[in-house]
């Protein structure tokens, strides 16, 4: 099975990849970019994405959107997590975070997936955590050297990232369903 995955993002990609390789799907990579919705349900904005480039592609898509919800700052930035990362970055996080006790935070993954004349399925993956109050580690991206789950940043945590964050459950998720379909 190849399903083409719509993100100009290859860190993703290599998430993606090391989670459904092992399970017989190909990803493949395509940056052909494609509308945002701008809502506040990273569901909905995953499924109006593969539904849009499925159209154009006429193939197996799937997008991934994530939203990084901070609880002392009542869910910011929600799901404009990546226009936030690229304006403010996680110093601008940190900043943010400055004296603030409650450092809890979830990240919410959700992948939309979808096949010609079909509607989008979508799949979620979640992980609680805390803002950790310096960046720590080398691994991952974006918002990693600064979320700590049980006192370890996902970019601290190599490999093992994959088994507990909120992308790693979604395609988690995802790849099981693929199998469990009949005919693939």
């Amino acid at each position: 099975m190849i399903i083409t995955f719509v993100t100009g993002n290859s860190h993703k990609v290599e998430e993606a990849v090391a989670i459904c390789s092992s399970r017989g799907i190909k990803i493949v990579q395509n940056d052909c970019g494609y509308p945002e919705l701008q809502e506040d349900d990273v569901a909905a904005v995953a499924a109006y994405g593969a539904e849009n480039v499925v159209n154009r592609l006429g193939s197996a898509v799937i997008v991934e959107d994530t939203g990084f919800y901070i609880d002392a700052l009542h869910g910011f930035p929600g799901p404009y997590a990546a226009y936030v990362q690229d304006t403010i970055g996680n110093a601008g996080i940190l900043s943010l975070m400055q004296d603030i006790g409650d450092r809890g935070a979830t990240f919410r993954s959700v992948i939309g997936y979808c096949e010609p004349g079909t509607d989008p399925v979508t799949f979620e993956g979640a992980v609680t955590g805390r803002i950790a109050h310096r960046p720590e580690g080398e691994g991952g991206f974006g918002y990693d050297p600064i979320f700590e789950i049980n006192g370890v940043t996902l970019a601290s945590m190599g490999d093992a990232k994959n088994k507990i964050s909120h992308r790693g459950k979604s395609f988690e998720k995802f790849a099981d369903w693929c199998l469990g379909r009949e005919g693939l």
